[in-house]
């Protein structure tokens, strides 16, 4: 779900600049560098784990971690400590975790906030920094990676006056990015748009966004049952994750706001079995929702450094090719320096779209299993997760390996 445009060099090249520099900047200045490196290679996260000799520095670029370079001890306090001042924490406290913010006013070049959370380990503290998304990226519905017919879905399914949307992945599959995009879609001088968020990822201009704050008493709960009284038309939850929050998400939806959340569910049908767990009556389920939207994070093959194969019997098996089929040719990845070795560049949202028409809703009310709504869907005509990743592999956008594990993760090989 994204990819850079600026070159981008290999980890080698990266940790041999960042050991050099360590020698000449002075220690706390190396974690402005870091982040403004980070920055500008694409990273979501920065990792500093303290070990035996130092600290060892990682960056997650496009899903991965790489190791970056080695710091030695004499100079891992004074970055630690130039980050906590940073995230206004406090530098004395090495004991308990700590959650700081870096507000991008206080970044050279980084038009970004920053996210850090510290924890004690053995070594010493460990910091993770997660640089906020980017508020240019994913401006329009088109920007997500969907194909045209599941597109058309989504138009349809935002017309809608109410109910309830949730969009579910696991952590990191960029569920988020869609329901700003989803939200911005709709965003309207007529309309009021409520965001209700822990924490708030991004700006969304005309709306009015709410921070949870849990220490004093902000919880989900509370600040859903406040903002239903203040005449929303459209509410988006930042996550559900309590059963207090998806009763009064699902009561909302069917008294005439339109709902939208994230929700942590391996794929569409059983963010059913979720909210059923979760002690939402199948009869409100099938009244209140609309459609799940389904996704996961796939590699992109490089560009630059990649190659077309024939697929052997057993990916044609894989991609539902004719046993036969010597014409058909998909792309792998090389490695190189351009993709840190890795073949892969950027990457793409892949989507299975649940709509909820008169057979869903009555399947629910029938309190079926997860597996045989997601047959009913198909046969509705939802594309699923693995069916979307054939169609990436057969349009040379990414590799049979990426096909192979969305089928492990979806337990379907």
């Amino acid at each position: 779900m994204g990819s850079r445009t600026a070159e981008r060099n290999d980890n080698a090249e990266l940790s041999a600049e960042l050991i050099e520099l360590l020698g000449v900047v002075e220690p706390g200045a190396i974690a402005d560098m870091l982040l403004q490196r980070a920055h500008s290679y694409g990273a979501t996260d920065i990792h500093l784990d303290s070990v035996s000799n130092g600290l060892r520095i990682r960056f997650r670029i496009d899903g991965l971690l790489q190791d970056i370079c080695p710091v030695p001890t004499a100079k891992a306090a004074n970055i630690i400590s130039r980050i906590k001042v940073l995230a206004n924490m406090d530098i004395t406290e090495r004991r308990l975790p700590q959650d700081g913010r870096i507000s991008s006013t206080h970044l050279d070049g980084i038009d970004r906030d920053v996210r850090v959370g510290t924890m004690a380990t053995i070594y010493g503290e460990r910091i993770v920094m997660r640089l906020m998304p980017d508020p240019t990226q994913f401006t329009s519905l088109n920007s997500l990676g969907m194909y045209e017919d599941q597109l058309e879905q989504i138009h349809r399914l935002l017309q809608t006056p109410y109910g309830l949307i949730l969009v579910v992945g696991p952590v990191g599959a960029g569920k988020t990015t869609t329901l700003y995009n989803f939200a911005a879609s709709l965003n309207r001088p007529d309309r009021s748009i409520v965001t209700i968020e822990d924490p708030v990822e991004r700006r969304l201009p005309g709306s009015s966004q709410i921070q949870i704050e849990n220490k004093t008493g902000l919880t989900f709960p509370v600040a859903l049952r406040g903002v239903l009284r203040q005449d929303p038309n459209i509410m988006c939850i930042g996550e559900i994750r309590d059963a207090e929050s998806a009763k009064i998400a699902s009561r909302a939806a069917t008294t005439g706001v339109l709902v939208m959340s994230t929700l942590h569910a391996n794929d569409a049908a059983s963010a059913v079995d979720v909210m059923r767990q979760f002690g939402i009556p199948s009869m409100v389920i099938a009244d209140s929702l609309r459609a799940v939207i389904s996704q996961r994070l796939i590699h992109c093959i490089c560009e630059k450094s990649r190659q077309e194969i024939q697929p052997d019997e057993a990916a044609r098996e894989l991609l539902n090719l004719p046993h036969d089929d010597t014409s058909t040719m998909i792309a792998e990845g090389v490695p190189a320096p351009c993709n840190f070795q890795t073949g892969y560049l950027g990457r793409t949202a892949i989507f299975e779209t649940m709509m909820v028409g008169r057979h869903l809703k009555e399947a629910i009310h029938r309190e079926v299993a997860s597996y045989e709504l997601a047959d009913a869907a198909r046969e509705d005509g939802m594309i699923s997760l693995e069916e979307s990743s054939r169609r990436r592999v057969l349009d040379h956008t990414t590799s049979l390996e990426e096909l192979r594990r969305i089928m492990i993760d979806k337990s379907l090989l």
